[in-house]
């Protein structure tokens, strides 16, 4: 247990003040209400905080216990927090201005060793003048931080896992990536319950910097029980002629809201984003993308799918923004939600702000049940109805796994989505 001793040190000076700081914004900003700018949607009315108590300790053995969204590789640097402490990843290393190497250690390790690095990145993106960020702020503990210098190329993909294991916690989690010019890495992150039933409260806020001419590819996965609230801020900037490819996966969870900002801030710069949720039973899912053009001749692409079971409803919310002198954007998105029940309900509000003349910005949406033609087709065809309404499914799911580069990643996913389909469908898995 070094590592949960590690969460435990005396924090620097720095860090103290910030969470103080953080104490003070979150009784000030209070919780968004219904008539808060981008929370019409999801109901907080029922969220007591006092209700979830602060983790008392964790059992290491958890990480095995919980049921992961993505199979990762074996034998890559893991990250792993358990109830709001560090149980791998703090590893050993010596203070310094910065790390020589790629690095993949806790947050709270991070802010020891490399306190100024840290000190500059760390709320760069995110604020504590957002409700969600200021508790963030004031809670998080452990954490975790990847960090490649420039030029260089982390072996992995690293892995990052924050597992609930006991009910009727608040955990704070935080993540802190920085690629440096011309730096080139994985990153998987997972958000895990040991059951299904696990309640909690589950906040995370992740900062991405990708330097110029920086390649990242990063992955989120969402698999919270299903009694739990879940409430995510995550940010990404984009510099000059760099490229993210961000997938993101969203299955457990029973209320919350995840919001995935991604701004591109040098010319050239490039950002894919591809999303998929599936819920069932009285699952809630929000989704609040946002792709701001920052600077000319960037480029970014972001797609959605959700299907929804059961009495499950999800509402996904998109801004393409573009800033005045970002000439050239080249921008898309779109969400598309099949709805395999009559009570399932979806909401998909696409929206544009360009404050520049020579862009090309497009989007779509679309809400439907299953295609009653295509059922009809393939049980005339010799199929049961349930193998052909998997069929009609799969395919739909397919045309998202297709955007990803053939590799561990898209099989990754694609495994993934067929076993939360599984799922919904009420198929048993031994």
């Amino acid at each position: 247990m070094a590592d949960a001793a590690a969460d435990a040190a005396v924090e620097p000076k720095w860090l103290v003040e910030r969470r103080r700081e953080g104490v003070e914004q979150a009784e000030s900003l209070g919780l968004p209400g219904p008539k808060t700018p981008g929370w019409e949607f999801t109901d907080l009315s029922e969220l007591v905080e006092a209700d979830f108590a602060i983790p008392n300790g964790a059992d290491p053995g958890a990480r095995e216990r919980a049921d992961a969204v993505l199979n990762a590789p074996e034998g890559v640097p893991r990250v792993v927090q358990v109830d709001g402490t560090s149980v791998e990843g703090a590893g050993d290393a010596s203070p310094a201005e910065r790390p020589s190497e790629p690095t993949v250690t806790t947050l709270a390790a991070a802010a020891e060793l490399y306190p100024d690095l840290v000190a500059a990145r760390l709320g760069s993106l995110a604020p504590a003048d957002d409700p969600f960020v200021a508790r963030n702020e004031a809670a998080w503990r452990g954490g975790a931080f990847v960090y490649v210098p420039a030029g260089e190329r982390l072996e992995g993909p690293a892995q990052i896992a924050a597992v609930h294991d006991s009910d009727g916690v608040a955990l704070g989690f935080r993540t802190l990536i920085v690629l440096e010019e011309g730096a080139e890495a994985e990153v998987w992150e997972q958000w895990l319950a040991t059951g299904d039933d696990r309640a909690g409260l589950f906040n995370s806020v992740t900062e991405v910097v990708v330097g110029p001419g920086a390649n990242l590819r990063y992955v989120s996965a969402q698999g919270l029980g299903e009694r739990s609230w879940v409430f995510a801020t995550q940010r990404a900037e984009v510099e000059r002629d760099a490229t993210l490819d961000w997938i993101a996966l969203g299955f457990g969870s029973a209320r919350g809201k995840v919001r995935m900002e991604t701004r591109l801030v040098g010319q050239g710069s490039t950002a894919r984003v591809t999303g998929a949720y599936a819920g069932d039973g009285a699952q809630h899912l929000d989704f609040d993308t946002t792709q701001e053009h920052a600077a000319p001749s960037t480029t970014s692409d972001l797609a959605f799918r959700g299907v929804l079971g059961g009495n499950a409803t999800a509402v996904w919310r998109g801004m393409i923004r573009v800033d005045p002198g970002a000439q050239q954007t080249d921008a898309f998105q779109e969400s598309r939600n099949l709805l395999l029940s009559k009570s399932a309900h979806a909401d998909a509000i696409p929206g544009l702000e360009i404050e520049a003349d020579d862009v090309r910005c497009t989007h779509a949406a679309a809400v439907a049940q299953i295609d009653a033609e295509q059922l009809h087709y393939l049980r005339a065809h010799g199929l049961p109805e349930d193998q052909g309404k998997r069929l009609v499914i799969e395919g739909f799911l397919e045309a998202l796994v297709e955007r990803l580069e053939a590799g561990f990643v898209r099989n990754a996913v694609s495994v993934a989505l067929e076993r939360r389909l599984g799922e919904i469908l009420g198929e048993r898995h031994t």
